[in-house]
C-alpha cells in the first residue's frame, strides 16, 4: 500500500471514530436533555442547599419518647421560632418543650419544662438561654413565652461578637451538632452546662444505619455521646442518630438504664416558611400551619364510585406538556397525562393515572424515546400503592413493575429489590397529583417525601408569589412554586413550576436550567378558559 493510500486509510479511519464520538456525545447530551426534560430524575439531581445552617425558621420536630413499658412515657418537640435581634445582637431563637405523660408522673417523674436558647447564626453558640420548669406547686408565672418565677436562667454572653461563649446549653448544642460534617470516625468536643454543672463531652461518630421511626424511614449516622470522667453518665450509653443529608435531623435518641432503654423517635417533622415574600408584603399573610407530609383535603364520599369528588381534578382530565429548548419554537419532546379511572384495583380503591413522554421532532431523531407509566394511588391519600413501567430510551428496553407498602414503610421495585421508603411516600406522576390538592398559598412550602432513581427524597414545594403568566395567546393568574429536595448536590437545575391560581392548581408551566440551556414545559392541552 502507498503513503497517500496509507493516509487515505487513516484519515477516513480517524472520521469514523471522530463520527462515532460525536454521535455518541450527541446521545449523551439528548439523553441528559430528555430526562431532565420529562422529570424522570428530577430529585437526583436538585437539591436545596442549606444558607448558613442546616435549620431554617419554622423548622418543628416532635418525638414520642419510651421507656420500659410506658408507651409513651413523654413528649418532646424543638422549634426554630425565628431569626432576629434579641438582646441587642442578631441571633436564633431555638424553642424545646419536654412533658411526661400523666402515668409517669405519677409513678416516676414529673417534668413540664421549656427550654429557649438565642445563639450566634454563624457559630450556633448561645448568648442567652432560659429555662422554664412548670411544677405543680407552686406554678411559674409565664408571659408572652417568657418567665418571672422557678426559672433558671443563665445568660451565656454579651453583645459582642468576640466574647461569644464556648459553652453551651443541651439545646442549643444538638442545633451546633447539626452544623457538622459529622463524617465517621470524626469526634467533635464540646463543653455542655446544665444549671451551675458544666460537662465535658464528645461526639463520635460510628457508623450508618437504617433507622424507622413513626415519621418513616431514614439512613442515619449513628453517634455516641461521651462525658469525660464521668462514669455514671456513660453508663446511659447515649446514642444520637442524625439523618445521613444536609439537615442532619435527628432521628432516634437512645439510651441504656438498669429498668430498660429510652427511645425518642422523631414522630413528625414540619417546615413552614415564616417569612412572607416582598411581593406580598401588603397583602393579608395567612397564618403558616406545619404540613410536614401534606394530604389532600378530606372529601366527601360520592355516590358513584366510579366518579371523584372534592379533588381538583375529575375522571378523563388530560394535560398535554410540549418541550422546548432555550427560545426555540419546534418542541423537542411531549408529554402526556390523564385521569384514567376510578375503582377498585389490585383490591383497593384507587385511582388509576397514566403518563407517556416521547421525543418529538430533533428531539425523536437524536435519541428516541416512548416510556408509558400507570400509577395506581389510593383514592383518598393520593399515595401510589403499584407502577406499571415500560421504558424506551434509545437501545435501552426495560419494564416492570414497582409496589409501595406505605403502611410498612417498604417499596419492591422493578428488580425485585426490596428498600425502604418514608411513609407516605410518592413517586414522580402522583406527585404531581398530589401537590395540586396542597394548599399552596404563598408563602407555604410543603415537604413530602418522594422515590426516585431508587432512593427516596425529601421534596419542597415552596410557594414563591402570585402573578399572571402568558399561555397559549391568553393571561392566566398562576402560583410560582420552586421545587427542591434534600439534595446534598445542590439545587443546580433551579427548577420552577407555575399552576393556576384557582381551586384546580393546573400545571401549567415548567421551567429547568440544564448544562445545554434553558428547558420550558408549557401547558398545550386543557380548557384554560374554564378558569
Amino acid at each position: 500500500m502507498s503513503d497517500a493510500a496509507r493516509s487515505r486509510s487513516g484519515w477516513a479511519e480517524s472520521a469514523t471514530k471522530g463520527k462515532r464520538l460525536l454521535q455518541r456525545r450527541e446521545r449523551r447530551l439528548s439523553a441528559l436533555l430528555i430526562v431532565i426534560c420529562f422529570c424522570t430524575c428530577i430529585a437526583s439531581v436538585l437539591a436545596q442547599q442549606p444558607t448558613g445552617t442546616p435549620y431554617q425558621p419554622g423548622e418543628k420536630l416532635t418525638y414520642t419518647v419510651t421507656f420500659s413499658s410506658f408507651a409513651p412515657a413523654a413528649h418532646v418537640e424543638l422549634f426554630v421560632a425565628g431569626r432576629g435581634t434579641y438582646f441587642n445582637r442578631e441571633g436564633v431563637e431555638l424553642r424545646a418543650h419536654v412533658a411526661t405523660v400523666e402515668a409517669v408522673r405519677a409513678a416516676l417523674l414529673s417534668i413540664n419544662n421549656d427550654y429557649v436558647a438565642y445563639v450566634d447564626p454563624r457559630t450556633g453558640q448561645p448568648f442567652h438561654t432560659q429555662v422554664s420548669k412548670h411544677n405543680p406547686e407552686p406554678p411559674p408565672s409565664i408571659t408572652s413565652g417568657s418567665f418571672s418565677t422557678d426559672a433558671d436562667v443563665i445568660n451565656a454572653g454579651t453583645t459582642t461578637e468576640n466574647n461569644a461563649p464556648t459553652t453551651f446549653d443541651f439545646l442549643s448544642a444538638l442545633y451546633y451538632l447539626r452544623t457538622q460534617t459529622l463524617a465517621p470516625g470524626s469526634i467533635y468536643p464540646l463543653t455542655a452546662q446544665q444549671q451551675d454543672k458544666q460537662y465535658q463531652a464528645e461526639l463520635r461518630v460510628t457508623g450508618r444505619e437504617t433507622v424507622k421511626t413513626p415519621a418513616g424511614s431514614f439512613n442515619a449516622l449513628v453517634t455516641q455521646l461521651r462525658v469525660r470522667d464521668n462514669s455514671a453518665a456513660n453508663d446511659y450509653r447515649v446514642r444520637i442518630y442524625f439523618s445521613d443529608d444536609a439537615r442532619h435531623i435527628p432521628v432516634l435518641v437512645t439510651a441504656r438504664q438498669r429498668v430498660g432503654e429510652i427511645r425518642a423517635e422523631l414522630a413528625s417533622v414540619d417546615i413552614v416558611d415564616l417569612t412572607p415574600p416582598a411581593e406580598i408584603a401588603a397583602q393579608a399573610t395567612p397564618t403558616p400551619r406545619p404540613t410536614p407530609r401534606p394530604t389532600p383535603t378530606p372529601r366527601e364520599h360520592s355516590a358513584d364510585p366510579t366518579q371523584i369528588t372534592g379533588l381538583p381534578f375529575q375522571v378523563g382530565e388530560p394535560l398535554g406538556f410540549k418541550f422546548y429548548l432555550g427560545a426555540g419554537t419546534q418542541p423537542i419532546g411531549v408529554a402526556n397525562f390523564q385521569v384514567r379511572q376510578r375503582g377498585r384495583f389490585f383490591n383497593r380503591d384507587g385511582i388509576l393515572l397514566s403518563a407517556t413522554l416521547s421525543t418529538a421532532g430533533e428531539g425523536q431523531r437524536l435519541f428516541p424515546v416512548n416510556d408509558r407509566i400507570s400509577a395506581y394511588v389510593d383514592a383518598t391519600s393520593l399515595l401510589p400503592y403499584r407502577t406499571e413501567l415500560q421504558v424506551q430510551e434509545g437501545r435501552h428496553q426495560t419494564s416492570g413493575v414497582v409496589t409501595i407498602d406505605q403502611e410498612r414503610g417498604s417499596a419492591i421495585v422493578t428488580d425485585g429489590k426490596s428498600i425502604e421508603v418514608p411513609v407516605g411516600t410518592y413517586d414522580w406522576v402522583s406527585v404531581l397529583y398530589a401537590l395540586r390538592s396542597f394548599d399552596l398559598t404563598p408563602p407555604k412550602r410543603n415537604a413530602v417525601s418522594l422515590l426516585i432513581n431508587r432512593r427516596p427524597r425529601t421534596l419542597f414545594i415552596s410557594s414563591v408569589k402570585r402573578e399572571t403568566i402568558e399561555l397559549g395567546g391568553q393571561r392566566i393568574p398562576a402560583i410560582q412554586l420552586e421545587i427542591s429536595t434534600d439534595d446534598p448536590q445542590g439545587n443546580q437545575m433551579n427548577l420552577h413550576l407555575w399552576v393556576s391560581a384557582d381551586k384546580r392548581h393546573l400545571p401549567l408551566r415548567v421551567t429547568a436550567t440544564t448544562p445545554i440551556g434553558q428547558v420550558r414545559a408549557d401547558l398545550s392541552i386543557i380548557q384554560l378558559t374554564q378558569q
